[in-house]
């Protein structure tokens, strides 16, 4: 079965950026209704956004407040994986407008080929790890041990690299993130 649930992780203050990167308006849409906008246009759902430094309302999306946001994304990550209670969820990162709704499309439906999905996967870019990835619930209990500071699943996915299925999905969008207004322009 495909994991329906997604994660958007926006919490974060935007120090580089000069503000929280959720209210940042990207082409008259902020960035965080465009994360919900990709994670449901990919088939979750239901979707989770994690908030933190700024108050957030999004139409469409469960909010959940991270009282430790400013520790970093590991905290964020936890907190959303605590909300969405063991059930495979598709997670990005607010700061990524130009992910495609066919990548949460492919690591949602990850799948080992015989007929049973994928409960470890990430979406791959030239060979390289990158967004979505898809985390299933099982592996909530080590994703949120592994999950401080600002790392997230990344150590968690690498100890376990047999087990990922890597999604190729180059031809999606592209992995780029947003640390500062210049990242903006050009567009990819």
């Amino acid at each position: 079965m495909t994991a329906r649930v997604g994660l958007v992780l926006a919490a974060g203050a935007g120090r580089r950026f000069g503000g929280p990167k959720a209210l940042v308006e990207y082409r008259g849409v902020r960035l965080v209704d465009r994360a919900v906008g990709l994670l449901r246009g990919g088939g979750c759902d239901l979707v989770v956004v994690v908030t933190g430094a700024a108050p957030v309302d999004v139409a469409g999306a469960r909010v959940v407040h991270n009282e430790e946001w400013d520790s970093g994304m590991g905290s964020s990550l936890r907190a959303g994986l605590v909300a969405v209670a063991g059930r495979d969820v598709v997670v990005v990162p607010v700061d990524m407008p130009w992910l495609g709704v066919d990548a949460v499309r492919r690591v949602r439906g990850a799948g080992s080929g015989d007929g049973h999905s994928a409960d470890l996967a990430v979406a791959t870019y030239d060979g390289r790890w990158g967004h979505p990835v898809l985390l299933g619930g099982r592996h909530h209990p080590g994703v949120i041990a592994s999950a401080v500071g600002d790392v997230g699943a990344r150590r968690y996915l690498r100890a376990h690299a047999d087990s990922v299925v890597e999604v190729p999905c180059g031809d999606t969008g592209s992995p780029r993130d947003v640390d500062v207004p210049g990242d903006l322009l050009p567009a990819p």
